[in-house]
Parts: structure tokens; sequence; C-alpha cells
């Protein structure tokens, strides 16, 4: 009976342990590769909550572009028309004072050049002096410098009259331009209100605080400006987000593939591919174990994967 050495039989025992492939187990949550939180708009100037007056349904699929809510636009359209008008009002107001003002410009001009045209002829006057009498001179004198005062008046008081009215056009445009802003703002608010689709994907509505509880939105809600309101993501494109021990952090290289399990459905398994990693592990606050966080892009398509569902992984 030939007996086998007990050194070699351990060494084939070594042998086939070693041959066998390495998996290592961890866990994490299936994710979309893109995905977007679409959350209720905040409406610039107003506080508090907004009214809900219409929702898309859970879990239908969207084309970018799509209405997805909208919301009351009662409040928001009152303050329109109260903008715009005080707005119509000041423009009126500026074209009305540059229709003064042109009309004061001209006066003050043709005053001016009347008193340009006594000047020259009280200096035409003076002229006639040798063939005058005194007191005709001295009149002529006296017309000459009274016109010679009142166009050099004239002169400097138009400047400041023009000076004076350009500041007040101005003010007034100044006035319309700021209620200008606070029309194109309301136009901006308007426009919120009315949310759509940023992406072409599927609809998972999230839970809001309603009647002191959670769940969805419904129409009427008064939801609260920034809330999560629904998750809109493209279900062609998953990966599953996972934790990976420290010591098992050498399995994370290019090229690692992974075997996925869904724990709501055992029954099925997917297979995916390493995709990236966080270089550094770190652990938590309360916990001595280090990590590293690490996504798996998945290789199939399947109604079943959806996010934030459970996965654990076998990789290889």
């Amino acid at each position: 009976m030939n007996k086998t050495p007990f050194g070699i039989v351990l060494f084939l025992a070594t042998w086939s342990v070693a041959a066998q492939p390495v998996k290592v187990r961890a866990t994490g949550t299936i994710q979309a590769v893109h995905a977007v939180t679409v959350q209720v708009p905040q409406i610039q100037g107003q506080g508090g909550s907004i009214t809900l007056a219409r929702l898309v349904q859970n879990g239908v699929t969207v084309r970018e572009g799509d209405l997805l809510a909208e919301f009351d636009r009662t409040a928001e359209l009152k303050l329109l028309l109260d903008v715009q008008s005080k707005f119509d009002d000041l423009t009126h107001q500026v074209e009305q004072k540059v229709a003064e003002h042109r009309s004061n410009a001209e006066k003050r001009a043709s005053d001016l050049q009347q008193a340009q045209s006594d000047l020259k002829k009280a200096q035409i006057e003076i002229k006639k002096g040798p063939i005058l009498s005194k007191i005709e001179q001295e009149k002529n004198a006296a017309k000459l410098e009274d016109a010679q005062i009142h166009a050099a008046s004239l002169e400097k008081s138009n400047k400041f009259h023009d000076a004076a009215e350009a500041a007040e056009i101005r003010v007034l445009e100044l006035q319309r331009d700021r209620q200008k802003i606070a029309v194109e703002r309301q136009n901006g608010n308007l426009q919120k209100l009315s949310v759509h689709a940023p992406l072409h994907g599927m609809v998972a509505l999230q839970n809001v605080y309603r009647n002191q509880s959670m769940g969805h939105a419904q129409e009427g809600d008064q939801l609260w400006p920034g809330s999560a309101l629904l998750q809109l993501f493209d279900p062609g494109d998953m990966e599953v987000d996972v934790n990976v021990g420290e010591p098992d952090g050498a399995v994370l290289v290019p090229g690692a593939k992974a075997v996925v399990h869904l724990d709501a459905f055992p029954d099925l398994s997917f297979t995916a591919h390493f995709e990236s990693a966080s270089p550094v592990a770190t652990s938590g606050m309360d916990s001595s174990v280090r990590t590293f966080s690490a996504r798996f892009r998945l290789d199939q398509r399947d109604p079943h994967l959806m996010p934030d569902l459970s996965a654990a992984l076998d990789i290889q």
C-alpha cells in the first residue's frame, strides 16, 4: 500500500485553499447615478408656507421639462399687479418730468435769447453817445449795465436749473429702475411656482411633515420652502454605495467585480464593477472601525433596482 508523505498532503491542502477565489462581503444601498432632489421653491420676499396645487403621481416616468408640481399663485399674482402698477406710475412720472423740463428749458433758452438781444441793442445804443445828450448817454449806460447783468444772471441760473432738473429726473429713474427689479423678481417668483423636471427619469415622492405625521405631499398641503418634495432619478443607470472595512481595502482595485444581492429580493442577483472609492479610510465618531466608501456600477437594468434598497456585495 502506497503511503503519501504528510508534508505533500499538507501542501496540496494549502494550495487547494489558496486557489479558491477570495470574496469580501460588504453591505450598502442602491443609488441612482443620475438623480436630483426637487425642493419646494423658495420665494423671495415672502415668508411662511405655500400651498401645493398640483403634484405628479409617484412612480411615473417624466421627460425633461415636464411639469412636476405647481403651487398656488394667487398671492404672487396680486403682488405682481401691485409692483407692476407702481412701475408703470413711476415710468409715467419720468416721462412727464422729461416733457416738463424740456418745456422749461425751451422757455429759459427763449428768455436768455431775448436778454442777449437786449444786450446787443444796448451796446448799439451806447455807441450813439457823441450825438446824444448827457442824460440820454447815462440812460443808455444804465440800460447796458442792466442788460449785461440780466444776461449773465440768466446764463448762470439756467445752468443751475438744468442740473437740478437732471437730478430730479435721475431720482425718479432710480426709483423706476428699482421698481423694475421688483417686477422682474416677482415674475421670477411666479416661474418658480411651476416646478419642471430637470432630467428624464422616474419620480419618487419624499415624505414630508403633514397633519402631525410623515407622508407624501398632497394637493392642498401647506409646505415650507426648501423642504424636499420628490426625488427624480434615472432608473437605467444604478450603482451601489458600500463601506468596505480597512483590512479588506485591497479588493478595491480597477477591474474588481462583485455580485450584488438585494435583501428585499433574495432570489435576484446582479453583477457590478468597481467604479471609485475614497482614498482614505474613515470612522464614525463613536466607532473605532475604519472603512472605505466605494461605489460599484451595476451592469444590468431591472425594475427591481430602486434607490435606497439595501444590498450585499460579494467582491471578488
